[in-house]
């Protein structure tokens, strides 16, 4: 056998694994915090709004017994209730969650995250549902259970697991550090709860905005496709799927788009809800701003059409834009090219001759992935106009079903003789080679079906060897991490699962705890369709709503898991995932369907760890340069710019994540104009804005600089402007504990001319 090589960053990364190893042995017991005693963060287009912010009201104390709910009374609809809160957590010193990338850390916002919540309930009262589509990665199975003990504390009975879902949007720019599970813990650097509590608190907030917002209304539905956004990024993969069932289907994404419209007895506008399968990758692994990417950015321009007179994230009007089967689907539609040669390498392996597979990466249709996630984000957005001619409308009562399932021990009966399991999760190589939406840099390529001697010795050394049982179980799956067999100081990745329908009239809504893969969402659909009718459902419409409740990975159909692609690799219940999915979702449709619900055993109830690894960046003091202030302006706006022009301002700053721990903090920027008609300044943009950016320089020391960007559309009125910005520092003193200070700057003014 020839000799095992490495290369550069191959040999620093063993050593950093060793290194890393050798800290977290030492320093597991040293980087506990119990949930007790986690240090409880409170306060330690063209329109414009008055410049004052204000303080927002004080949160009412929690509803210990159930509240008074609106009169019911006898009409043909739902009452129907929407809220939209912010989400965002921190922004700073904080890993952004989904590539994986070591030190794609986030420094600054581009457009803020946002919970919309959406209510609906039978016109007497006696069923209802909440569905949350979230801007994250994903939904931790710590944020839903923290979410719904919150609900039952204050609401009771009213809104409980099998009635609510929590779905992430799976944007790629959104802070981690919210999980409970080791690996996702270790991926996060640590547990923020910082912005675990402000997340939700978010959700938490937007589902009482729903609530409060109940009123009669009609729901009507829409579908149409989308063209021109997607690739499959596993099209050999794909292939291997039966050509008869491949021939039923005329392209290898889904296109369909399936929109809700939410209207009151007037037809007055209320929300949308929409689902689409499309990856929100539009923003590459070199971003480091937190932003809800292409999907969030169809919200964006939806809400803003609909919200006229308001800033980003504010108006009645909600328009939730909700991840389906998007496993293997791309918004870089240009497709996988070596970026040193310009060659496709749209192979099995997504490899280059030269450079190997840390070479071969897809590309958006805009000159930078700041222009992909607009052009992407804007058809969507276009698309989903047809909520304007949704017609059909959705009749039936409200029903809801939910069962926790031990993943790694379902029995599945493929037929009348053959008997298969689910495995323990485990991740197989193609898991580190990353995908061609972002490459890993190892020298590890998709598609491989075969261990590598060193690194398996490596991982024996440092975390024990993977049992025969899982290894047979995860065939052909070369292990790379055998994840649920490790349990120090938590177990890896979750057993206990939630799977969950609910239905409001003919849509029966599948809440998917993972990334389902083109051909795997249609099987499914498929499936619970049928199922649906087999008992009495007829003509039910299934849709797929990803990311939801907790995060497994990926679930690939059982020929695409042969291949072992990044997706495949990713299945981490091992090749029957799939058929276990479809079975126990089968059962769920036919207790809905045969009103025995309630003869359902609730399984076993997942866990809640009380003590989770700390983040290992510490809370240090911020200081300001000699002779300087927080928030004194460094690099000033120049006197004038015109249209198309960026303004520049540049001040003393300090860390953005303080402003995570005031509830009350609004926004970290305003871009304002002089309004002679009212003697004032006006807010004309908010850090939720996509025309604008907020970038955070650290330096040493607590030392740091805000640079606030505008971009000004071509839309923007000519006058007098000037740019704000709003930020909390942390002060210590000597045996003192520290205190949250905030503090604002202002630029000079500056015109904006348009010739």
């Amino acid at each position: 056998m020839a000799k095992r090589t490495f290369s550069t960053l191959e040999a620093f990364l063993i050593f950093l694994l060793v290194i890393m190893t050798v800290i977290t042995v030492a320093l597991l017991t040293l980087l506990f915090v119990t949930s007790g005693t986690i240090e409880n963060h409170k306060d330690s287009g063209n329109h414009w709004f008055s410049t004052t912010l204000g303080s927002t009201t004080t949160q009412p104390p929690p509803i210990t017994q159930t509240p008074n709910f609106p009169s019911f009374r006898n009409f043909s609809g739902y009452y129907i209730g929407v809220g939209r809160a912010d989400c965002t957590g921190q922004v700073s010193d904080i890993n952004l969650m989904g590539y994986g990338k070591n030190g794609q850390n986030a420094r600054g916002l581009l457009t803020r995250l946002f919970s919309r919540a959406f209510i609906l309930a039978d016109p007497d009262g006696s069923n209802r549902m909440a569905f949350v589509s979230v801007e994250l990665c994903m939904i931790s199975q710590r944020l839903r259970l923290e979410v719904l003990k919150r609900l039952e504390s204050k609401y009771g009975s009213l809104y409980r697991r099998d009635n609510v879902i929590l779905s992430a949007i799976h944007t790629h720019s959104g802070p981690a550090g919210f999980f409970q599970y080791t690996l996702y813990i270790l991926a996060s650097e640590g547990f923020s709860n910082r912005t675990f509590q402000y997340i939700v608190s978010g959700i938490m907030k937007s589902i009482d905005i729903a609530h409060t917002n109940l009123k009669p209304g009609k729901i009507f539905i829409n579908k149409g496709n989308v063209a021109n956004v997607q690739i499959n990024r596993s099209p050999s993969s794909y292939l291997l799927n039966p050509q008869s069932e491949r021939a039923r289907y005329s392209s290898n994404t889904d296109k369909e788009m399936l929109v809700l419209k939410l209207v009151d007895l007037n037809g007055e506008d209320l929300g949308l809800i929409s689902w689409f399968a499309i990856h929100p990758v539009s923003m590459n692994n070199s971003n480091h701003f937190v932003n809800s990417d292409n999907m969030g950015y169809a919200a964006y321009l939806f809400e803003q059409e609909k919200n006229k007179g308001y800033l980003p994230g504010q108006g009645p009007f909600v328009a939730g834009f909700a991840s389906s089967n998007l496993g293997d689907v791309s918004p870089n539609i240009l497709g996988p090219h070596c970026v040193n040669t310009g060659e496709s390498c749209d192979n099995d392996k997504s490899t280059c001759p030269n450079g190997g597979p840390s070479m071969c990466m897809a590309s958006g249709p805009g000159q930078d992935m700041f222009e992909s996630t607009h052009i992407i984000g804007r058809i969507i957005y276009q698309k989903a106009k047809l909520y304007a001619s949704a017609s059909q409308e959705v009749t039936g009562p409200v029903l809801a079903a939910h069962q926790w399932v031990n993943m790694t021990d379902v029995s599945v009966q493929l037929n009348a003789t053959h008997t298969v399991k689910t495995c323990k999760p485990a991740l197989g190589y193609s898991f580190a080679a990353g995908t061609i939406d972002g490459v890993s840099g190892l020298n590890i390529t998709q598609g491989t079906t075969e261990g590598d001697p060193f690194w398996d010795t490596l991982r024996d050394q440092l975390l024990g060897k993977p049992s025969e049982e899982i290894v047979e179980c995860q065939k052909p799956k070369p292990i790379l991490l055998h994840s649920g067999e490790l349990t120090i100081p938590h177990p890896w990745q979750p057993d206990i699962v939630d799977v969950q329908i609910v239905t409001v009239g003919s849509l029966a809504i599948a809440a998917i705890p993972g990334e389902l893969t083109t051909m795997s969402g249609r099987r499914f659909r498929e499936a619970i369709k049928k199922e649906f009718a087999l008992y009495g459902m007829k003509d039910m419409t299934v849709v797929i709503a990803g990311l939801s409740n907790v995060y497994t990975h990926y679930i690939t159909t059982y020929e695409e898991y042969q291949a072992q692609r990044y997706e495949a690799a990713s299945t981490i219940y091992g090749p029957h995932t799939l058929s276990a999915y479809i079975q126990l979702f089968r059962d769920l449709a036919k207790a809905i369907a045969t009103d025995t619900v309630a003869n359902m055993s609730s399984g076993p109830e997942p866990p809640f760890f009380k003590n989770l690894i700390a983040s290992l960046i510490p809370n240090i003091a911020d200081r300001a340069p000699i002779g300087k202030h927080f928030g004194d302006v460094l690099q000033p706006a120049k006197p004038e710019y015109r249209v198309g022009e960026v303004v520049e301002v540049i001040f003393v700053g300090a860390n953005p994540k303080n402003s995570a721990e005031n509830q009350t903090h609004q926004t970290f920027l305003t871009v304002e104009k002089y309004e002679d008609s009212v003697a004032d300044w006006q807010i004309m943009y908010n850090d939720a804005s996509w025309e604008t950016r907020f970038y955070w320089h650290k330096g040493i020391l607590g030392l740091s600089n805000a640079t606030i960007y505008w971009h000004i559309p071509d839309t923007a009125y000519p006058g007098i402007y000037r740019i704000r910005y709003f930020g909390h520092n942390r002060k210590q003193e000597l045996l003192k504990p520290a205190v949250i200070l905030a503090f604002e700057g202002i630029s000079s003014p500056f015109e904006v001319v348009t010739t």
